[in-house]
């Protein structure tokens, strides 16, 4: 059985993420492992470290949902804020034979600004593939 750590927040819900997650299913048995760093919301002016949890909490509990709508046996936490000790951390306590990190693109990516998909990459031997999510449309008020 293959073994994927998926990490991600925003992005979490994308197509992109989801078509490269649907793919690895199809290919055969497969166990996935969610990953949410507890980053700070981005757009509010202040922020508790709680706010941020209960957010990636939320944004795990919907995406072990679909996942197992598929058909995937998933486990899942909330990992550090900080993106990278979250991919560390989950690295100490399994082995992978992939990591897919999902981002937004450049531009919108912090995780890009913070060169997390080459970081994280330079830190380990297990492949990582990096699925990029389409921004989010602007909301138009009126």
């Amino acid at each position: 059985m293959r073994r994927f750590l998926v990490v991600g927040n925003q992005t979490l819900g994308s197509d992109e993420l989801r078509a490269a997650i649907v793919e690895r299913i199809a290919a055969g048995p497969t166990r996935f492992h969610v990953v949410v760093p507890a980053t700070h919301p981005h757009d509010h002016l202040t922020w508790s470290e709680g706010e941020a949890t209960a957010l990636a909490r939320a944004r795990l509990d919907e995406t072990l949902a679909w996942m197992h709508a598929e058909g995937a046996l998933t486990t899942g936490e909330v990992g550090d804020a900080n993106p990278f000790l979250a991919v560390s951390d989950a690295l100490l306590h399994d082995d992978y034979d992939e990591i897919i990190l999902s981002t937004f693109p450049a531009g919108k990516s912090r995780w890009i600004r913070q060169d997390l998909p080459h970081r994280v990459a330079r830190h380990t031997t297990t492949p990582v593939r990096h699925v990029v999510a389409r921004a989010p449309k602007p909301e138009v008020t009126r």
